[in-house]
């Protein structure tokens, strides 16, 4: 019977341990849903009839070698499309092509009937363009997605794209066309995690010490949390220990400690013997809207008066 109710709290224990380790990993937010890149080469050219707003009835052409800025965005969900050209006067153009909701953007479609911010409806296409100091509160049009191809994580690696948009009771339009080819997308994140067999216990406090490594293939601030329990003939001691920064980077594994007493339970205190680690670690990817983990590790380890 006393087996029976010590192996039900040790299940109890490390669900509970799982649990903790598992909310501090997914409550952590992504670093954003969009993403920027500096096209290499392309254009976005454009031109509107005598009278038309935003083009003043001009004409214009821009590359990235003629730029101060020349970025291609778009969404992990490879729903929207995006432009931003800052000339070396400091003027900016922006242009914003996006599916209706929930759907993404499709080589060959035509999108019609496009309006824009607030009067667009979910299930209207979404079209922009505007200058520094040049912008329609509500307009219609329509584009063309030619080209688009996507690396990691809704890259935009090539695009091509035409546009025509009507300020808000204007008959007058402007129309465009956009290129672009970006660099090879950035290598994705990749972290690791490794748990140490051993580690020391304070038997004045029950403070243990325990650790690991992490690695990386680029550069990153991996967020550790670990967690132990230890199973005594009275009770079961257990803790965690979260929220620890480790700077790593690629070519060896970077070690990391932690030290934490019996805070989850603290009926009892870690004493030397056998116990049970946990961790995990999570890491925002710097060229990336995303956030990767090492995935949960666990390992048997033992506690030896430090």
């Amino acid at each position: 019977m006393r087996s029976s109710v010590l192996g039900r709290s040790l299940a109890r224990m490390a669900a509970v341990l799982t649990a903790a380790v598992t909310l501090a990993v997914t409550a952590a937010p992504l670093t954003g849903t969009a993403q920027a890149h500096e096209a290499v080469t392309g254009s976005l050219s454009f031109s509107g009839e005598p009278g038309e707003y935003v083009s003043g009835g001009q004409s214009y052409s821009y590359a990235p070698e003629t730029t101060e800025m020349f970025d291609i965005s778009g969404p992990v969900s490879e729903s929207a499309v995006g432009a931003t050209v800052v000339t070396p006067e400091g003027e900016r153009w922006s242009l914003h092509m996006e599916a209706p909701y929930g759907q993404k953007l499709t080589a060959g479609a035509t999108y019609a009937n496009a309006s824009n911010w607030p009067n667009a409806r979910p299930e209207d296409p979404k079209l922009q363009f505007s200058s520094t100091d040049r912008y329609c509160e509500s307009g219609t049009g329509s584009f063309t997605i030619s080209h688009i191809a996507y690396g990691p994580y809704g890259y935009i690696s090539e695009v091509d794209a035409t546009f025509e948009r009507f300020c808000g009771g204007s008959t007058l339009p402007v129309r465009g066309e956009l290129h672009a080819r970006m660099p090879e997308p950035p290598t994705e994140l990749v972290v690791g995690m490794n748990l140490n067999t051993t580690g020391t216990v304070d038997t004045h406090s029950g403070e243990i010490t325990v650790g690991g490594a992490v690695t990386c293939n680029k550069p990153a601030r991996i967020t550790l949390t670990a967690s132990a329990y230890q199973a005594q003939r009275r009770g079961t001691a257990s803790g965690s220990y979260e929220n620890l920064v480790v700077v790593c980077e690629p070519g060896a594994p970077v070690p990391w400690t932690v030290s934490f007493p019996s805070n989850i339970d603290p009926t009892a205190s870690f004493q030397p013997g056998a116990a049970v680690l946990r961790g995990i670690g999570r890491a925002d990817d710097r060229d990336y809207p995303v956030t990767v983990d090492t995935g949960f590790q666990s390992t048997d380890i033992t506690l030896v008066k430090s």
